[in-house]
């Protein structure tokens, strides 16, 4: 026996039901909680984390994130989600029901007899087919000119509809400006944190609006509200006189010598303004207290003065304006100043915001509108993940793209099929099953809609069968059509990765024939003791 070599407590689980089925078992129940929020028809979760914060949202990524998965099986399938959404920022609620439904038809497998090597290497093979051959054989549109916003915005509706399902006609044209504005000489550099989101909370989603440069919440801190042409200088401290870094005594006789004294303060404070005046510089951003002595001499030389405590605030004004920060008072050099097309404190709603425009600007600010938090929070999910598609589509020379709407997966499974009747051996099984499980995707995206999911299956197969290897579902129309004509395109590589991802988790976890667990570390509390735990003592009365 093997707990006779381990420690007292351990668990010890093997074979196929106690240790591959439960884990299997996992991750399916992981993916049934996903799978009714995949496609524009998807249901919302509503998730209240162990901080008491709510969260009403149909994006996986944010699901997964706050469940706090602990089962070590079903966190590899979130480890592969959560690598997808670095990697591509999208597809990876597909990554995660496709993983579910391919441990799925792997169970039918194993029950029915077969060798979980078997199993594996049916797997390895069809992916490895799906993509040295099938899957770019199956690209329908491309992408030379990046720059181009009509085209990119056709190819961001689909990213952001599964989110905003309605709106996309509203925020993909916004998010396809934004990156374009953006868009460095090199498409390879394009850093997706130059698209930023401003979220006030009022008004309509309709509302939303495109600005070239940042929006700051708060207003100015003096009386000047607006400065055009503005030269603007960036000081990481605050902005007051100045104190000495060792301690000095300093005796003073009469008043006189008290009132030269601080004259003399005031002076040197006052030069120090007068030489950033000279520059040109009529705008001051401060990362700290701005002095009340320092404020007159600001409105005395008409400089608006702006303050911000947020480190990454401050780096957002000098990207937005190609300011340098000081780290000191000192006076800043030319190449160190930076300049924008205006700057004016605007009330948007009920909201005070001071707002930096510049044409030239390196970053692009888009602002949401929404009745709660929950709307903008969701509005900001759709924009990140319409950002991370043209991110994805800037990493190859010539993007390509699959037809949308569940085409692609189910041509892929009529491709895999074909492949899997021709190959010898046991693991044509699992290359059939691997070619069922992609009938997933088609087949949610019909139950989510509210449609019949085996008749819409038999209909696509039967269009596929006939040479129409672009049809998809229909979620408008309750039925099947092309998918290129409704401009339902998916980004290869993301999908492509998305597949990858989950195949290797669903590969991984079949390779698992035992799990041992040790016992927790740590002394058992009485009961009751656990919720006092840490607290201070307390009077008996």
């Amino acid at each position: 026996m093997i707990s006779s070599i381990l420690k007292e407590g351990t668990k010890n689980l093997t074979g196929l039901e106690q240790a591959i089925i439960k884990n299997i078992a996992a991750i399916t129940e992981l993916s049934q909680i996903t799978r009714t929020s995949l496609g524009p028809n998807g249901m919302n979760k509503m998730v209240i984390n162990r901080l008491g914060k709510l969260f009403v949202t149909r994006d996986s990524a944010t699901i997964i994130r706050e469940l706090e998965v602990v089962h070590p099986a079903a966190k590899m399938c979130v480890m592969a989600s959560q690598q997808q959404h670095a990697e591509s920022g999208d597809a990876s609620n597909l990554l995660i029901v496709f993983c579910g439904e391919l441990l799925s038809q792997a169970e039918s497998l194993l029950r029915m007899g077969l060798h979980p090597s078997d199993i594996i290497s049916g797997y390895e093979k069809a992916i490895a087919i799906m993509k040295d051959e099938l899957i770019e054989q199956l690209a329908v549109n491309s992408i030379d000119d990046l720059s181009n916003i009509g085209a990119v915005t056709d190819i961001l509706k689909t990213s952001i509809a599964p989110k905003l399902y309605g709106y996309e006609n509203l925020f993909a044209p916004l998010v396809a400006k934004a990156c374009v504005s953006v868009l460095p000489e090199n498409p390879k550099l394009f850093n997706v944190d130059n698209v930023r989101v401003s979220k006030i909370t009022g008004g309509s989603i309709d509302e939303a609006f495109l600005i070239k440069g940042c929006v700051l919440s708060g207003s100015t801190e003096g009386t000047i509200r607006t400065v055009e042409s503005a030269s603007i200088a960036v000081f990481q401290t605050g902005f007051d006189i100045e104190k000495t870094d060792a301690k000095n005594v300093i005796i003073i006789e009469s008043p006189d010598e008290l009132e030269g004294y601080n004259l003399s303060e005031e002076e040197l404070l006052e030069s120090k303004i007068k030489e950033i005046a000279d520059l040109g510089v009529n705008v001051v951003v401060c990362g700290g207290t701005i002095g009340e002595l320092s404020m007159h001499f600001f409105e005395k030389y008409n400089i608006m003065t702006i303050k911000t405590t947020s480190k990454f605030e401050l780096r957002r004004i000098c990207r937005a304006t190609g300011a340098t920060s000081q780290l000191k008072l000192d006076t800043p050099k030319e190449g160190e100043i930076g300049h924008a097309d205006s700057i004016a404190v605007e009330e948007i709603g009920s909201n005070i915001v001071t707002i930096i425009r510049s044409e030239d600007s390196n970053l692009t600010t888009i602002v949401v509108r929404g009745a709660t938090d929950n709307i903008l929070d969701d509005i900001e999910r759709a924009i990140d993940d319409g950002v991370s598609t043209f991110k994805g589509m800037t990493k190859v020379g010539n993007a390509q793209f699959l037809a949308g709407a569940g085409a692609s997966e189910l041509e892929l499974a009529n491709l895999i099929k074909k492949y899997g009747e021709h190959q010898p051996g046991q693991d044509q099984y699992a290359i059939n099953k691997y070619a069922e499980a992609l009938e997933i995707i088609p087949k949610t995206l019909a139950t989510n809609a509210g449609m019949d999911a085996v008749k819409t299956l038999s209909n696509l197969y039967a269009a596929h069968s006939a040479g129409k290897a672009n049809v998809g579902v229909d979620i408008v129309n309750k039925g099947i059509h092309d998918a290129c004509e409704l401009g339902v395109y998916d980004l290869l590589s993301a999908k492509l990765s998305a597949f990858r991802l989950a195949t290797n988790a669903a590969i991984t976890v079949l390779r698992i024939s035992q799990i041992i667990m040790a016992k927790p570390a740590g002394v058992n509390l009485p009961r009751g003791a656990a919720t006092s735990a840490g607290q201070m003592d307390q009077d008996p009365w």
